[in-house]
């Protein structure tokens, strides 16, 4: 792995977007709604990112709170209108209502976007089991991060499950990076920084008042600074 870790920072609007590529972002989550935990973008207001900004955009395709979906044939339309709109990174990840992975949907909406690296969210830590769900997504195409907290209750319970996996890198069901994202505080990248893990992914905690306020640039700083003063073991 690089030494320098990537930072994923969440963007709602151009504003957003701005403030964190200026603040040393490495990539940008693009999502609306997050009183929802986040959905997909407006088309019109990813046009207007996709203009302000020149890091790459990963582009969350969800439908509705939780990890079912809703209305597959209506998702994969914004996809492909995103896509048309230059949307080359994508986000997403279903589960059935008993928890395993919906990988019929999953790859129903692959097809609508080929040839597209993409994230699988945080549906892996509100699975039945993460070990099937990482068996049944391994060598889909195009996918190259998951994002995870290691545990539905965020980062915190999840430490351990998190360095139990970034020693698996590499192992069938363990290709893609981590990216850990959920409840991520300063407190927590040492011990991952450690284990190994290059991968990190905030939202509200680059808000001085959580998502009803502006992103801040400083805030972004003080993460990059953070992320690169710990380096990863070797």
């Amino acid at each position: 792995m690089s030494d320098r870790a990537i930072f994923e920072v969440i963007a709602t609007s151009a504003e957003d977007a701005v403030a964190a590529a200026a603040g040393g972002a490495d990539r940008l989550e693009l999502a609306g709604d997050m009183a929802a935990d986040g959905l997909t973008p407006d088309l019109a207001e990813f046009a207007r990112i996709r203009a302000a900004v020149h890091v790459p955009l990963r582009v969350m395709l969800r439908d509705g709170d939780g990890f079912l979906v809703r209305d597959l044939d209506a998702l994969c339309q914004k996809a492909q209108a995103l896509r048309a709109e230059g949307a080359e990174e994508f986000v997403l990840g279903f589960l059935t209502p008993e928890g395993e992975v919906d990988l019929a949907s999953v790859r129903t909406l692959l097809e609508a976007i080929p040839d597209c690296r993409w994230t699988f969210h945080r549906a892996l830590d509100n699975a039945a089991s993460r070990d099937h769900v990482r068996a049944a997504i391994d060598g889909l195409p195009g996918l190259d991060t998951v994002l995870t907290a290691g545990s539905a209750a965020g980062v915190a319970s999840g430490m351990d499950v998190l360095a139990r996996e970034a020693s698996r890198a590499g192992a069938p069901g363990y290709g893609p990076r981590i990216l850990v994202g959920g409840g991520l505080k300063t407190e927590h990248v040492a011990r991952l920084r450690t284990a190994g893990i290059d991968g990190f992914h905030v939202g509200t905690m680059v808000r001085a008042a959580g998502w009803d306020s502006p992103l801040d640039t400083g805030l972004v700083q003080q993460w990059r600074r953070l992320l690169d003063a710990e380096p990863v073991a070797a």
